[in-house]
């Protein structure tokens, strides 16, 4: 994607989007979807909305109201609350558990969509990383990190561990992937990434100033690809310290790049139907 991101103009036909978020600091997809949408030619811009989680089901019913809105991303932490909230949510979103983009229909109705694993998978294919056959660490089980373990074993990987603060939340993420994707072996186990050819980092370590690392990476080997789904900053302290020892990094940045057309879709922006993981 060019990184010189373009000024849009606004007027009373263009269509709003917002991307709920609390804390809203480290939100970038709003630029990145709005330059998105002028280099498509699509009159549509994009803007953070601080919403705190008991502001969240009024905040909802205010945009079902506003008559020029497409549509809203929704990220840490309503990705699961959103979902009871919503009028209707995908197949997708349901096996998942939670839901990270909403189109606004004419007549205010919400549906749900999590497409959080679409954009982790084209962002690793993009950066030309195939997951299919791999064995793969992957730290978190919160909302983006259910959305990437379907899409990991959907892709083809052979054996998903999941670490997670509660194990017993990693082992009810880990059963669910291998009832609905036998195939793929999986397992909850500890954040250790020796024997790993892929570790993703779904948490929100490393978004702040001193945060803990999200695993020992004293362990990782330069034939160990890391990615991540941080965004803010662009350079976590996880890929730091990963090409420190040699490893190839996926930044968060690809994990949006990947699921903007499907965004879109979502939003009634333009018609068909978003790629499948």
């Amino acid at each position: 994607m060019d990184q010189t991101l373009r000024t849009a103009t606004v007027t009373g036909q263009t269509r709003i989007l917002f991307i709920l978020a609390d804390p809203v600091e480290h939100v970038r997809g709003s630029a990145l979807l709005t330059d998105f949408f002028q280099r498509q030619g699509v009159d549509a811009v994009v803007a953070p909305l601080h919403v705190r989680p008991p502001e969240l089901e009024t905040v909802l019913q205010g945009l079902r109201r506003l008559h020029n809105v497409a549509g809203f991303g929704v990220t840490i932490p309503h990705k699961i609350a959103v979902v009871p909230l919503l009028d209707a949510v995908t197949e997708r979103a349901r096996a998942v558990g939670a839901v990270n983009f909403v189109g606004r229909g004419a007549d205010g109705r919400l549906h749900g969509d999590n497409i959080d694993g679409i954009g982790f998978i084209a962002g690793l294919r993009q950066g030309g990383v195939d997951p299919a056959g791999l064995s793969v660490l992957q730290v978190g089980a919160g909302g983006a990190g259910r959305a990437i373990a379907f899409a990991l074993a959907a892709a083809g990987v052979r054996h998903l561990r999941i670490a997670n603060r509660s194990v017993e939340k990693a082992a009810e993420l880990a059963a669910a992937v291998q009832a609905a994707y036998p195939a793929c072996t999986c397992e909850a186990g500890p954040a250790n990434p020796a024997g790993f050819g892929l570790v993703v980092n779904t948490t929100s370590l490393g978004m702040q100033p001193g945060d803990a690392l999200p695993l020992p990476t004293e362990a990782l080997t330069p034939d160990c690809i890391v990615a991540e789904v941080i965004m803010t900053p662009s350079v976590t302290p996880l890929m730091a310290a990963a090409q420190a020892r040699g490893c190839r990094v996926i930044a968060g940045r690809a994990m949006l790049e990947g699921q903007m057309d499907a965004a879109a879709r979502i939003a009634g922006l333009w018609g068909g139907a978003e790629a499948q993981p």
